[in-house]
Formats: C-alpha cells, sequence, structure tokens
C-alpha cells in the first residue's frame, strides 16, 4: 500500500509532532486512500491527536474552536497563508486535486447552438466553456479533534458529554463503521526530511516503511469483502445516534457495498429513531444517496429497511397502484425506474424525478373501466413542495421542485406556434429548461418509452431559436418608472398588472418590444 497525500496534511501531522504531540488521519480520508480512490475525489481530511483544544490552538493560532466536542478547525486559507512564511508553495494545492464542480457539458439545449442567446444564459455559457480552468475555492476546513470517548446518547442524536480520552484505541471504538475506524499516522523522520526543504511538492508518494496503517475492527478486510458494519454492537450504535442507519446506506450506495447482516437487521429494528433526528441532517445523507450512482439503489434500500416511511411517506401510496397506457409497472415503481434513468446528477432534479408522479394517488379515478388522472402535475407540485420544505431545502432548490413537477407533462406539436414555446420557456425558466428535459428523459425510460422522440427533438431545436427573446419583466423596453413619467400613474398594483399584459403581448409578439409600441399599449391598456 502507498499513499499519495497533499503537503497541507502532512504540514498538520508534523507541526503535531513537532510539539511533542501524536496526530493521526482517520475517518472517510483514510478509508478512501485504502480503497485506492484518485486523490480528486478525497475531500475531507481529519486528523485526532491527544492535544487538547487549546493546545492545539495554539499550535495553530489562526484555527477555531466553536463545539464542546473537541473539534479544532483550521481553514485551508489560513494553512496556506502559515506554510507561505517559511515554504516555497507549489503551484497546484489541494484545491487543484479536489474534484471540481461538476459542469454539464452534454447539455440537452446546447447553447452554443443559439445564434443569440438571452442575457441571464451567458454566465452559464462561459462557465461551461471555461469549466476546465474552475477549481473548488471553499476547500473543508481540517478538522483536527482531541481523543475522546462518548457518554450516553440521550437523544439517540448526540452524547450528553463527551470526555476527553488518553488513546487512539479509545478513539476509534466510538466510531461508526469498521471502514470509518482506520487511522494513519506518519513517522517523524521522514516528515522531518520533507520540511526540512523550503520548497514544497504538491504531494507525495509515502510508501509503507514510511507510515503506521491502524486497523483494530478489521476495517480493511470489510473493505476487501465489500461490506458496512457497525464498530462492535450494531443495536447500541444506532441507539446511540440515528443518524448512522441513513449514513449507512449512503455509504453502500456510494461505494457500491452491501450493508453486513447483523447491521442491516439492526436498522429494520431501530428505523423509528430516525424521527429524533433533525431533517436538516437527514436532508444532507438523503441528498448525498440520491447524489450517488447508485440512486435507486439507495431509495429501494431505504425501503426495504423502513427508514423511508420516516423521510417521504407520501411515496407509498403508489404501491400497487396501476396506471394506463404505455406504463407497463404501478406508480411506485415507475418512479423509482425514473429516477434509475435520469442523466441529471444534480440531487435536486433527480429528486424532483423521484417526485414527478406524486400527485397521481390523490388525482386517481376510474371512469368507465379507465384509469385517469386529471390535474396530477398540478397536485404533485405542491405535495412535492411541501416534502421539499419538510427537508428543509431552500426556496430556491423548492421553487424548483415546483417547477419541475409542475411543468413535467409539457407536450409538443408541430403546429405549436413560436409564441406558445416562449411561453414554455418563461414557465419553466431559462435555468430549468435542461432540467425538466433531463426529467421527461428519465421518466420515458422509466416507462418503457424510448429516450426520446422526433417531437421532443424538434422542440428542442425551436426552444434554441427563441433563446434571444424577451421572456420576462425585466427584457420590457419599458419599466415601471417608465409608465408613471408617461402616463401619469402612481405607485401601486396596477402598474404590476399593466406590466403583466405586456409581457404577454411581447411573447406573442417579440417586434413589439419597443418603447414606442409598449406606451401606446399602455395607454390602450388603462383605457380599457
Amino acid at each position: 500500500m502507498t499513499l499519495n497525500l497533499p503537503f497541507e496534511v502532512l504540514y498538520l501531522i508534523h507541526q503535531f509532532q513537532q510539539n511533542k504531540f501524536d496526530a493521526f488521519l482517520v475517518g472517510g480520508a483514510v478509508r478512501d486512500l485504502a480503497m485506492n480512490l484518485p486523490k480528486e475525489l478525497i475531500k475531507d481530511f481529519d486528523l485526532t491527536t491527544n492535544a487538547t483544544p487549546a493546545e492545539m490552538q495554539k499550535i495553530f493560532p489562526k484555527s477555531f474552536y466553536e463545539n464542546k466536542f473537541g473539534t479544532v478547525s483550521f481553514t485551508h486559507e489560513n494553512l496556506l497563508e502559515e506554510l507561505s512564511k517559511n515554504y516555497q508553495l507549489p503551484s497546484t494545492t489541494l484545491a487543484t486535486f479536489l474534484e471540481k464542480k461538476e459542469v454539464k457539458t452534454n447539455r440537452i439545449i446546447d447553447l452554443k447552438k443559439a445564434k443569440k442567446i438571452h442575457f441571464s444564459l451567458k454566465d452559464k455559457l462561459s462557465s461551461s466553456e471555461d469549466s476546465s480552468a474552475s477549481e473548488i475555492e471553499n476547500v473543508p476546513p481540517f478538522e483536527m479533534t482531541t481523543f475522546r470517548s462518548d457518554g450516553e446518547y440521550l437523544d439517540h442524536r448526540r452524547p450528553d458529554k463527551v470526555s476527553f480520552g488518553s488513546s487512539l484505541e479509545e478513539d476509534l471504538q466510538r466510531r461508526d463503521f469498521t471502514i470509518n475506524a482506520l487511522a494513519i499516522t506518519i513517522k517523524q523522520s521522514y516528515l522531518q526530511q520533507i520540511f526540512d526543504q523550503k520548497e514544497l511538492a504538491s504531494s507525495y508518494q509515502i510508501q509503507e516503511q514510511d507510515f503506521q496503517f491502524i486497523d483494530l475492527h478489521h476495517g480493511q478486510e470489510d473493505l476487501s469483502k465489500g461490506i458496512i458494519r457497525t464498530v462492535g454492537k450494531a443495536d447500541q450504535r444506532f441507539a446511540e445516534d440515528a443518524l448512522r442507519m441513513l449514513r449507512a446506506v449512503r455509504l453502500a450506495v456510494q461505494l457500491n457495498m452491501d450493508i453486513e447482516t447483523d447491521t442491516y437487521y439492526a436498522i429494520k429494528y431501530h428505523k423509528d429513531l430516525l424521527k429524533f433526528v433533525s431533517f436538516e441532517r437527514i436532508r444532507d445523507e438523503f441528498l448525498k444517496i440520491l447524489a450517488s450512482d447508485r440512486a435507486a439503489k439507495g431509495i429501494e434500500l431505504l425501503d426495504e429497511t423502513g427508514l423511508l416511511n420516516n423521510i417521504i411517506p407520501e411515496l407509498y401510496q403508489g404501491v400497487d397502484m396501476q396506471q394506463r397506457g404505455h406504463h407497463t409497472t404501478d406508480v411506485w415503481t415507475h418512479s423509482l425506474d425514473a429516477l434509475r434513468h435520469c442523466p441529471s446528477k444534480d440531487p435536486i432534479v433527480r429528486l424532483a424525478t423521484l417526485l414527478h408522479d406524486i400527485g397521481k394517488p390523490v388525482s386517481y379515478k376510474e371512469e368507465n373501466g379507465e384509469i385517469t388522472f386529471y390535474s396530477h402535475d398540478v397536485l404533485g407540485s405542491r405535495i412535492a413542495s411541501k416534502i421539499a420544505t419538510r427537508l428543509k431545502l431552500s426556496k430556491k432548490e423548492v421553487q424548483r421542485i415546483f417547477i419541475l413537477v409542475r411543468y413535467h407533462m409539457f407536450h409538443y406539436q408541430e403546429h405549436h406556434s413560436d409564441a406558445s414555446i416562449r411561453r414554455f420557456i418563461r414557465r419553466v425558466g431559462f435555468e430549468n429548461i435542461d432540467d425538466i428535459l433531463d426529467l421527461r428523459e428519465g421518466d420515458r425510460l422509466g416507462s418503457g418509452a424510448k429516450k426520446t422522440s422526433w417531437r421532443l427533438e424538434e422542440m428542442k431545436q425551436r426552444i434554441i431559436e427563441q433563446l434571444n427573446q424577451p421572456m420576462g419583466l425585466d427584457d420590457l423596453a419599458v419599466n415601471g418608472h417608465d409608465l408613471m413619467q408617461e402616463l401619469g400613474l402612481k405607485p401601486g398594483p396596477l402598474l404590476g398588472e399593466i406590466l403583466d399584459k405586456l409581457l404577454e403581448k411581447v411573447l406573442e409578439n417579440p417586434e413589439l418590444n419597443n418603447r414606442e409600441s409598449l406606451l401606446q399599449k399602455a395607454k390602450e391598456i388603462v383605457k380599457a
């Protein structure tokens, strides 16, 4: 086993050793190193030490300590600032190696094909073109935690007290899963050689003779077997911290592993303890599951273990609810299949895909032997918004969910006018066009249809043709101030009503979007 570690992490360990303290790299980073994952996928580097928080802050004066759990944080920016005083730093730092923010280059709506594009899309186009040069600016802070042992978990989430321990063994014993209870330390002689030099490399290949790998709970064996297993008794681990159950599912789908039998059945037994966990924490784990390459498998695991009923119970109303037409499965199965085929990696788009038919159970009717789901998109958008709000998503994310579910039933005929295309873009929003087409692709494939159709492809081309047209109030050649000045109007709701009517006329005929024409139309509206 060879380690590839960035100079920043080595410096932290070196500084602890220089101050006569032990320091170990622990947690997910060690697991990922043991799995030989590419360095750009290893994001969070956490350390544990026998130094107290006060002692750590003496070593790293610009670090901060804001909790009672013994964790001191040190930002990447401050670390580089400290290092630059004594060393010549490499041009590539940890930020360069971290996985870049994903910019989808194979957009369904290819902005480069448009002769002109709306001003609001120019940033999206330039970010797509410059994606190769982009870097993550906000590197997660390094977290350094004193060896500790936990008291009782009376609320099934946090220990009622934390005691600083004296050994690594005690610290690893309290961790959640064996694959996360691994630790590494680097030999002091090796680090001394590196930091005796004034010029640092971006990362270092460390051979086995220069580091110590600690595995007290057979985590490496479980990694090789592809098993998620708790440290110690699963019942105790989940009773202590109920969020660990959700984390087990997340790790299983992220790492393509199985949950060990005793651990699996302990989750099923303790599933209702999830109600003690805040939805903010549930949301974070749930979105990571949706963002994984096995999102649908994650939902299936949440269902099998009973956890899903504590997160989105509304989904179960679609079980055994048959559909009509080209659908060959019930609503529940179709929703999972749509998620499985959704090409977007955005967890918000994937959540909207999972929920796109959430309104079918409440709109279900049988008329003359025919199944109908009239207005399920309208009803579903309201239900989906409530679910998104419950998950503590931001207002912007809730609105995205609402729009994607509300308008996922869009249809196109070749006789549709350019104005109808513009109204579709206006309803959905420029920023959501590609997302709703991704949802539609998942919906089609999830129901057994082809990925696309000639009508859908033609619609895409017509959308591109309209990308430079006025779509919103900001695009109008006049504004509220112009109307007050030219028509003698006062501030109030009437101004908004006039502008909305002017926009409707411009959507129908973009050639009207000039000051003279719009003022004339405004006068006609006032007189009407």
